[in-house]
């Protein structure tokens, strides 16, 4: 992957202003974005996906422009070809789990799924672990299980990037360590690259080949994690 990223957003409320200023690029296969809450990372995690216009800038994804303020290019979301895990997850409730994971694969109204894209759904779930969970609503599964589901729907497209937005800030410790594991082997089975926001040291150690770290709209440091052998993570998030 080459990422090549460089925004700046303002948002104004009545009680607070704030602008994003955030410039970082890669060539690694994933990227950790870090900083506190409010710091401007899920912006700029927004913007690479389409959901947020910057107002100024360029996005660039494996030579593809995204987003090019100066020369008028904007790329819809839905032709970004790049897949979103939300905080919550974002599952329909109305829908089964097997809906949701298809739910990018409907063509037209009343949707339905084909043969072959039910066949490879249920592949998808078998993949994941999660068949019996086929035709049960989201709010009958734990948050381990939303997660699968979640990022389930978000691969079943073959996206270019998965961009993951606090994956396990809803998760019990346990439950982190083992789905951590659990997304390693899956961002490998399916050769994919990732960036990933987060507030917790312990997802730069399991992810981080590119880490950015954020501090009030701005991109404070980034590096080649991994390739820094010794580094102190204590002392590079705290300097």
């Amino acid at each position: 992957m080459v990422i090549q990223v460089a925004v700046e957003k303002s948002l104004a409320s009545k009680a607070r202003q704030f602008k994003l200023e955030a410039a970082f690029s890669s060539e690694e296969q994933s990227v950790v974005l870090f900083g506190p809450s409010g710091s401007g990372k899920t912006l700029t995690l927004q913007s690479i996906a389409g959901l947020v216009s910057p107002d100024a800038g360029k996005i660039a994804l494996n030579g593809r422009v995204l987003f090019d303020s100066q020369k008028g290019v904007n790329v819809p979301s839905r032709h970004r070809n790049i897949g979103y895990l939300f905080q919550d997850y974002a599952l329909f409730p109305h829908l089964t789990v097997l809906e949701n994971v298809g739910f990018g694969l409907k063509q037209n109204w009343p949707w339905r799924l084909s043969r072959d894209d039910r066949r490879r759904v249920m592949e998808f779930l078998e993949l994941f672990e999660i068949p019996q969970l086929a035709h049960s609503f989201p709010a009958d599964i734990s948050g381990g299980q939303k997660q699968r589901v979640a990022l389930a729907r978000a691969l079943i497209q073959k996206p270019d990037l998965l961009l993951l937005d606090e994956p396990f800030s809803a998760l019990d410790t346990l439950l982190r360590v083992k789905l951590r594991e659990e997304l390693a082997k899956i961002r490998s089975a399916f050769d994919i690259p990732v960036i990933m926001v987060t507030h917790d040291p312990e997802d730069i150690r399991a992810f981080a080949e590119t880490l950015v770290v954020f501090d009030v709209g701005r991109v404070r440091e980034s590096r080649h994690f991994l390739k820094n052998n010794g580094t102190n993570l204590e002392e590079l998030l705290t300097s």
